[in-house]
Parts: structure tokens; sequence; C-alpha cells
């Protein structure tokens, strides 16, 4: 099989990826008539087509980081040429664009977190041990340290401490300890190799029907990507260029991303909480997607938004800092 016809069934299952609680989401969101709204995480696009099916004249400025989905994307979203702008960036670059396009404040924003199926599903993205592939997990491939970069940088205790906090593993020692010999033994090539180290560490016994390496892939993930600190500069700067009344929407999967935005939503200054509670997946989803399983969404509308920062206020907006790592 030809590079092209690899792409191709590549692109075809971006295409077939099914989007969570899409419609959740729309009617948290409310796109309204002439708006103007951010998908934050295009994805395979499916929230974005979502809005513009019920509201045919919004625009959308759509981001990623990952230049395989924002490629894939485009091709669904070809009927709506003229309606979605495609922006490559993660989140901490979206004022910066806003800038560039001359818009100051936007009707709303969606952003579902974590990684999609076909991130999953391809052995060369590194963030499946389901397959043998490059210890890689980046979202955006074309720059940052990848995870086996990153294992190699770091000291036993440092990976410990890592595996411990974006983990949440109890386990993080002799977990650390393992992949840091397989390491230092030249055995760790694969995502397999990796998975092998952390086995030797806990065993090969499933908790709770999930892989015992699944802890310790979803750490290294979110290091290589700076996920927390991404979505902390997003729920930092949101209230800045949302418009009085406008909605911010996000679906996170796991109790780090939730408590965050759980959290920003409880500053009443400038949030009213449209969900008390994390709404979830429906039974019927949740079986035709198991993905969705873990989902939750919280939403909230900005309250009186005051004055438009300048260009430079908005690119300077601050930071929280990074959670502290536990030792």
């Amino acid at each position: 099989m030809t590079m092209a016809a690899l792409w191709m069934d590549d692109e075809m299952q971006m295409l077939a990826h099914v989007s969570v609680m899409p419609n959740e989401v729309t009617e948290a969101v409310a796109p309204r008539s002439g708006g103007v709204y951010i998908d934050a995480t295009l994805g395979a696009g499916g929230h974005t087509e979502a809005m513009l099916l019920r509201c045919p004249d919004i625009r959308v400025i759509a981001f990623d980081r990952d230049e395989q989905a924002l490629v894939a994307a485009s091709e669904r979203l070809a009927p709506f040429a003229g309606r979605v702008d495609f922006r490559h960036a993660a989140y901490e670059c979206i004022p910066e664009h806003l800038v560039e396009l001359g818009i100051e404040r936007v009707d709303g924003l969606i952003a579902d977190l974590g990684i999609s199926s076909l991130q999953l599903d391809l052995a060369d993205r590194g963030m499946s041990f389901r397959a043998a592939g490059p210890i890689d997990m980046r979202m955006d491939q074309s720059q940052g340290e990848t995870a086996l970069e990153l294992i190699a940088r770091l000291s036993q205790d440092e990976l410990a401490n890592l595996i411990y906090e974006y983990g949440e593993d109890r386990a993080s020692r002799r977990i650390a300890r393992c992949i840091s010999q397989a390491y230092e033994r030249a055995e760790l090539h694969t995502t397999l190799d990796l998975r092998r180290a952390v086995v030797r560490a806990v065993g090969p016994r499933r908790v709770g029907g999930v892989d015992p390496a699944t802890r310790t892939f979803q750490a290294l993930r979110i290091a290589v990507n700076g996920e927390l600190e991404q979505l902390d500069r997003l729920l930092a700067f949101a209230p800045e260029i949302l418009a009085e009344s406008g909605v911010i929407a996000i679906l996170s999967f796991h109790s780090l991303e939730d408590r965050r935005i759980k959290r920003a939503f409880l500053d009443g200054a400038s949030w009213q909480r449209l969900t008390k509670k994390p709404l979830v997946a429906t039974v019927e989803e949740q079986h035709k997607n198991p993905r969705s399983r873990s989902a939750k969404l919280r939403a909230a509308e900005r309250l009186g938004a005051g004055e438009t920062l300048s260009p430079d206020e908005l690119l300077d907006t601050e930071t929280p800092p990074p959670p502290r790592v536990v030792t």
C-alpha cells in the first residue's frame, strides 16, 4: 500500500471519529444568528459541524494542535466554506490569533479536552499501547520533545512525581524505577516496551477493566503536551475574550481537568454556572461510543464583561501557576 493510500485510510478514520455529546455541547452554547464562536479543539470537526448546522450564519474560528486533524476536518467541513477559519495553534495562542483577525470578543467557546480516537488508533502517534509505535505522544508533532525524550531528561524521582501527579498512580515509585532501568538498558524503543516496563513494576492485572499502563501513559501524555497548563491558560483568558452572555462549554475526561474547570466556574464575578453538576453522556451514547463514558460537560455564561482589553493586555493575561508536584 502506498503512503498516499495509508493517509487516505487515516483520513477516513478521522472522518469516522464520533464526537462526544455533540447535541449537549450545541445546546449549551446555543449559537445565535450572526455570532462568532471558537472551537478550541477542532478534532474531527463534529462539534463545529453541529453548531454550523444549528445556526446557518455563524462563523467558527477552529483551532487544533494536530495538523492531521485540521486537514481531515477541513474536508468534512468543506460544505461550510467561508464560515470556518482553520488555525494550527494551541490554546495559549488563541488571543494572539483573535487580535490578528481583528476580533475583540466572541459569542461562545467550546473545547473537547484530551485525545481523539484517531490519535489513539494510529500507532505512529505513540499514545496507545495497543500496537507498537514510537514513544512520542505529542499532539503537535511539529514541535516539542517526545515522551521518550522526556523520560531521558527526567531523574527517576522526577519521573515518579510526574506519574503520581498526572496519572494519580500510587505505584509511581516502582513504575518510574522500572522505566528508568529499561531506558538505561536500551530496552525502551516502542510503546509496547514502555508498557512492559510498567507491567514489570505492578503486574499485568487489570483493575476495574483498566490496563495497568493506562495511568502512566496518561501522565506522560499530559506532561509532553502541557495539557493542564494549556487548560489553565484557556480558563484564565476566557473571560476576556467572551462577550457578555457568551457561553463556554468544556468536555473533560479525567478528574485533573474537571476539578480545574469546576473551580474556575465558581468565580461568581465572571461566570454564571449553567451546569452545577457536570452533564454526562446518555446510556445509549455510552454504548455506541465508549469514549463518552468518562466525559463530563460543564458550561458557564459570561457575566458583564466590562471594558475590552487592549491587544497587549489580552496577550499578557496572567496564567495560574501549575499544580504543586507531590513528593
